[in-house]
């Protein structure tokens, strides 16, 4: 597959309401709103991705995760929610945990999913995107401690492979990092991508022999879990790719114990490793549609785990908070009160840091975290 073949698949991509229309009966309501809200959260949706869609099913799971609702323009949240702006240290570059430098490679993914916590960026604006690869090169080099980096975005697949071999050739000469990991839903949404593309994965095949790539992917729904995908999955590990999964955890689409425990076992038998569980953020426009309390999650994911094999078991169940990776440990006895620990933290002192806290039925944590006495 050429860039050019990758600019047709994503030319294909539909993108406005009246493509949407042309495959779904759309009330004018309805249609009208999808408009608004595709003023500020754009659309884009490929066609085999909207092909997985129950058209008889205004419910269905993958209907929700890429086409627009009216909850997205109901007031609320932020729009970064986990500081990202903070941790920026060069145009593109974050470096909030001491171990991880991640880098934003583009804006732009060949799925905008309606739950994306970086809405404020994803298909709009390239202000947060890397553009001196230099500049980030010097800061790693500058930072011993850092020891991985993360390609991300949008979706970092979605570069063209003169990009991907950009950054691959630059960070897999650094021997002060042990693995790249590589961000990217398009395994899940365009699995034509990798699988049909040679180039790709000779470039990947080519740089994991020089340093390990893991993929980092986003599969949230057993429907997504097509042979296309596991075709993908197949392609990546024969380039030498570790393939690694999280899933977020969103109402209406896997809040329920059987579909999250059969995701995270099938997932195994495709061979991809269960990750984490994220805690779906109050990203602005996303919040009202997508988030549970972190009561009821804990108490979704614990059911789900009564189901899962002892290898699906390894994830965690998370949130990613300005203050640090939190993993969500479960309710105290007393009823009230949930066990918390910093899976990862941005200040030194909360590394590994165990807390209680009521979450009452919220489904966030606020900024401040109790600090256990």
């Amino acid at each position: 597959m050429s860039n050019s073949t990758l600019s047709f698949l994503m030319s294909q991509c539909i993108r406005s309401v009246d493509q949407l229309e042309k495959v779904f009966s759309l009330s004018p309501e309805i249609a009208d709103q999808i408009r608004h809200i595709e003023e500020k959260y754009p659309i884009c949706i490929t066609p085999y991705y909207l092909s997985l869609i129950d058209k008889n099913d205004d419910q269905d799971p993958i209907r929700k995760m890429c086409i627009p609702t009216a909850a997205e323009f109901i007031d609320g949240g932020l729009e970064d929610q986990s500081g990202e702006t903070d941790n920026t240290v060069v145009a593109g570059l974050q470096h909030k945990y001491q171990q991880t430098a991640l880098i934003l490679t583009t804006n732009q993914c060949a799925m905008y999913c309606r739950h994306c916590f970086r809405k404020r960026m994803v298909g709009n604006t390239s202000d947060e995107i890397a553009s001196q690869i230099p500049a980030m090169l010097a800061y790693i080099k500058n930072h011993s401690e850092i020891d991985n980096i993360l390609l991300s975005g949008g979706d970092a697949l979605i570069n063209s492979n003169e990009v991907i071999e950009r950054y691959l050739e630059t960070f897999s000469k650094l021997e002060q990092l042990d693995f790249i990991r590589i961000g990217t839903r398009t395994p899940v949404v365009l699995p034509m991508r990798i699988y049909d593309d040679a180039e790709l994965l000779e470039i990947l095949r080519k740089y994991c022999a020089v340093k390990q790539i893991i993929i980092v992917t986003h599969f949230n729904h057993p429907k997504e879990l097509t042979p296309e995908a596991k075709k993908a999955i197949h392609s990546l590990h024969a380039a030498g790719c570790i393939v690694r999964n999280q899933t977020v955890l969103l109402r209406g689409i896997n809040d329920d114990p059987e579909v999250l425990s059969t995701l995270q076992n099938r997932l195994l038998s495709y061979r991809v490793i269960p990750y984490y569980i994220f805690q779906c953020r109050p990203a602005k426009g996303v919040l009202n549609e997508f988030q549970i309390p972190i009561r009821e999650g804990s108490r979704l994911v614990e059911e789900a785990r009564k189901r899962m094999n002892g290898q699906s078991k390894s994830l965690h169940y998370v949130m990613s908070h300005r203050t640090g990776k939190i993993e969500i440990l479960g309710p105290m006895t007393d009823g009230k009160t949930m066990l918390f620990k910093y899976h990862q933290s941005k200040a030194p002192q909360d590394q590994s840091r165990i807390f209680l806290c009521d979450p009452k039925d919220n489904c966030w944590l606020e900024d401040h975290i109790p600090n256990g006495n």
